[in-house]
């Protein structure tokens, strides 16, 4: 037996996991562990929960009494900082298994009479928008004690943007924190990313096709959260690609009142047959949307994006263009002009690197927007991988943000430039001499001592003669002169200058 063959010691082992009930109880007591050993991993996934940045100690099956028999849940998570304590009870579940709303709602009843702060669930469920649960629980229970859920995809994600930014500065707890991460990609941890759009998918699929979908039916509502739980994990995906927190992009008021914004996209994929999420990526020129068009078997992918504020619309258009030459040729290009209530030209980035006219219709109307549009044929299938319409639609996603979004950037204006001041008009008058003529010879040969004042007569009278001529020559010009005589005299005081130098 070569040594390729043998397996590593690893902290946490898959080896022995037969069941559920074994998956639950190491994924936990595995969490539990590296939260209290890795202190940035357990401040990143405690502090949105409202705890205290402190000490934390975890416990596993911890038991309580509850109206005369015993409860224990799978986990418990204390922070100590200072003379404050916050106390939170986990429920964990793996694999296809979901939380049970009546075992939770037992779990908030100790949390009450214990006076402890919150009850956080895990599972592999997720939601289409924080601080929703997947569970329909009494709110009743909720009004003491804080719910939080969860899913082992966002714990999963949370520990990888931990290692890609190398924000554990202890290289021991790094070596822990990769080990967990190891452990949660394992197949037998029954840590499960998104993978399924529900039982509900298929007769809604084949009814928007149809147009015999109505707005009363139960498995559109499914559908619309089951699509806000794709999205979610898009964004989980790319933040884990990229090292950073990429979310949704959900309105306040939609984040408020989640049954209108359900009603909402219910009434959209009644009507136009499509369902829509976006995602915001830190630092990127805009967010961009997912959207899938059920009638037509369509998954896209678009942005908007501001045009220049300022110059020809071909060069708004060069601008773009400069910024996608990477970009595949299939990119969709449309252009939208100011106060314009129709669509503007739209092409292919191949037919507009031949020719980019041709998002000009009209050179007088000012270029306002670009919307840049990329499309796949949606998959069939329910489930993930090869046909699959969840991995058509994640793999379009990273695909557009890979070749379109992350090249671009937003415009900035040239900075402004100092402006020369104009000529005067007294600069106007005098051909642009400054300065005063050269004093004559003659009156400086008189400080010069008296050996330079017994010069000879001749040459003396010579050099006053030159200077006589140029003088006059350098008079200001009369009206009658006009610019030639500026010229003129301009052309005077050069070689006035030039004789006084050899003078001297």
């Amino acid at each position: 037996m070569t040594e390729q063959s043998w397996e590593p010691a690893r902290l946490i082992p898959v080896s022995g996991i037969n069941g559920a009930d074994e998956q639950e109880r190491r994924g936990v007591s595995a969490l539990m562990a590296v939260l209290e050993s890795v202190r940035e991993f357990g401040r990143a996934i405690t502090s949105p929960m409202g705890a205290p940045g402190g000490s934390i100690s975890t416990f596993i099956e911890v038991n309580f009494p509850l109206q005369g028999r015993i409860v224990r849940p799978d986990g418990l998570i204390r922070i100590v900082r200072g003379g404050k304590t916050w106390t939170a009870l986990v429920e964990v579940k793996t694999g296809r298994n979901d939380l049970v709303a009546e075992q939770i709602e037992s779990y908030l009843d100790v949390a009450r009479e214990q006076g402890f702060d919150a009850v956080l669930t895990i599972s592999n469920q997720l939601v289409s928008a924080p601080g929703e649960h997947p569970t329909d629980i009494d709110r009743r229970k909720c009004r003491k004690v804080n719910l939080f859920h969860l899913s082992w995809s966002q714990i999963h994600t949370e520990a990888v943007i931990e290692r890609v930014n190398r924000s554990v500065a202890d290289p021991d707890q790094a070596w822990i924190l990769s080990e967990l991460i190891r452990y949660l990609e394992h197949t037998k941890s029954g840590a499960q990313d998104f993978d399924d759009m529900g039982s509900a998918w298929v007769p809604v699929r084949e009814a928007t096709g149809q147009r015999t979908l109505r707005t009363t039916d139960k498995n559109a509502v499914a559908v619309v959260n089951r699509y806000g739980q794709l999205v979610s994990f898009a964004a989980m995906r790319l933040s884990r690609d990229l090292g950073v927190d990429v979310r949704p992009v959900i309105s306040r008021a939609d984040l408020q009142d989640r049954a209108h914004w359900a009603q909402s996209e219910v009434a959209r994929l009644v009507d136009a047959g499509t369902l829509q999420g976006s995602l915001r990526v830190p630092n990127a020129v805009a967010p961009f949307t997912i959207t899938v068009d059920l009638r037509a078997s369509r998954v896209s992918c678009s942005i908007n994006i501001d045009a220049p504020s300022e110059g020809r619309s071909a060069t708004r258009v060069n601008w773009l263009l400069r910024q996608l030459s990477e970009a595949p040729d299939q990119l969709l290009i449309e252009a939208t002009t100011k106060s314009s209530r129709r669509p503007g030209p739209a092409h292919t980035l191949a037919a507009l690197r031949e020719d980019p006219h041709l998002l000009i219709e009209d050179p007088t109307r000012e270029i306002k927007t670009f919307t840049m549009t990329l499309g796949a044929t949606a998959g069939t299938k329910r489930g993930q991988g090869r046909g699959s319409f969840v991995g058509s639609a994640l793999d379009l996603a990273d695909r557009f943000y890979s070749e379109v979004v992350q090249t671009l950037r937003p415009y900035s204006p040239t900075a402004p430039k100092v402006k020369q001041p104009l000529p005067s008009e007294e600069d106007v008058a005098t051909g642009g001499i400054v300065g005063e003529l050269p004093v004559p010879r003659s009156q400086t040969l008189g400080h010069m001592g008296p050996r330079m004042a017994n010069i000879d007569g001749a040459q003396r009278a010579q050099d006053e003669g030159i200077w006589t001529e140029l003088q006059a020559a350098t008079e200001p010009a009369s009206d009658e002169g006009g610019t030639d005589d500026l010229v003129v005299a301009s052309e005077n005081a050069v070689l006035l200058e030039t004789a006084a130098s050899v003078d001297c």
